[in-house]
């Protein structure tokens, strides 16, 4: 019998297009309009597309973090004395100021070290997993995730020259007609405590996956194998079964390829038939994908929705694709059948994440 995880979301923030603080996100990915508009924070005369997802008033990315992860401790009920001995783990996009982003962190919120992530768009999601090791062997008893990305010229210029971005403005996860993905602003907070040790239960993580394909640098495997293996570790290590699966939060971020990849190892890892009827939506059809932060917003909605017992709706949808047949929630919020979703993210280079939460 597989050991289920004794491990509980307590305290989450995150701040988005959507808006600011996690009702915010709850509410706006229920409202299910999209929050892609023109970018105003840089030029992009130079760029083939013009749009991303935005919040007009944002800080500078180390005030961000510093806030999400005050005010995340803050609604778990954390003391400046279980912050002393907790891990704090931080997801970020690599370059020389990460040392001194995560020093500056930890001494603003009181954490004695920070642990940094840099893998890119499953950088959330592997600190979580890591986390959530540490909380499971006993190493610490509470450990904080936080991550951030605010949309820059940099990156946005990459994405643009690789013909990444949508051409349309929109993001159409799972959608004929697709034609790529948006980014966005993404900085978000969860902290992660031991069930003996929590007061304010939001959700449990019940099981986390990780797996690589190294199939190709930018371009995923066709079959998703690496997903689907990331997705049966999670349900492995929470026994829970595929059945009883009553959501995916996919990574589908609108590219013909990828989600069609994603829709095989869903089938791999599921079982066609139970594949075939998973409510699956993505929410980066509503704020676009924040990079590195992206799995840990993701997981913030994703625990809220079940909560509330409310499913978001997948936006831009034009038509069926014949390559990834899935239950899409279409047009309005669908109520939780179960207590169990998943939040999947995949990165380049062939990284995947599978992220199992229940409710409480």
């Amino acid at each position: 019998m597989v050991e289920r995880t004794d491990i509980l979301l307590t305290g989450v923030h995150a701040t988005s297009a959507l808006g600011r603080g996690a009702e915010a996100q709850l509410a706006g990915v229920l409202a299910g309009i999209p929050a892609f508009q023109p970018v105003r924070r840089f030029d992009t005369g130079t760029r083939r597309v013009n749009a991303a997802a935005t919040l007009p008033e944002t800080g500078a990315l180390a005030d961000e973090l510093t806030e999400a992860v005050t005010v995340a401790c803050r609604s778990a009920g954390l003391t400046a004395a279980h912050r002393a001995s907790a891990a704090l783990l931080l997801a970020v996009h690599g370059g020389g100021s990460v040392p001194a982003l995560g020093a500056s962190l930890g001494a603003a919120t009181g954490f004695p070290a920070v642990r940094t992530y840099t893998t890119a768009c499953v950088s959330g999601t592997n600190a979580v997993a890591d986390a959530a090791a540490l909380l499971r062997r006993g190493d610490v008893d509470r450990a904080v995730v936080a991550a951030g990305y605010l949309v820059e010229p940099d990156q946005y210029a990459l994405f643009d020259v690789g013909r990444a971005l949508a051409t349309d403005a929109a993001v159409r996860p799972f959608s004929a007609g697709r034609t790529g993905l948006l980014i966005g602003d993404g900085v978000a907070a969860v902290v992660l405590e031991r069930a003996d040790v929590a007061q304010r239960p939001i959700a449990s993580l019940l099981g986390w996956g990780r797996a690589g394909d190294a199939f190709h640098p930018c371009q995923p495997e066709p079959t998703g194998r690496g997903l689907a293996r990331a997705v049966t570790a999670a349900l492995t290590r929470a026994g829970v079964a595929p059945e009883d699966i009553g959501y995916v939060n996919a990574n589908a971020t609108g590219s013909g390829p990828g989600d069609a990849a994603e829709a095989a190892a869903l089938r791999t890892a599921l079982g066609p038939t139970t594949a075939q009827r998973v409510p699956v939506s993505s929410t980066k059809s509503l704020h676009g994908h924040a990079l590195e932060a992206s799995g840990l917003l993701e997981l913030v909605v994703t625990a809220l929705a079940l909560r509330h017992g409310k499913l978001p709706a997948n936006a831009g949808w034009l038509g069926p694709d014949p390559d990834c047949p899935l239950d899409v929630i279409l047009d309005a919020p669908r109520p939780a059948a179960t207590g169990y979703a998943l939040t999947l993210n995949a990165a380049f280079g062939g990284a995947s994440t599978a992220l199992l939460v229940g409710a409480t």
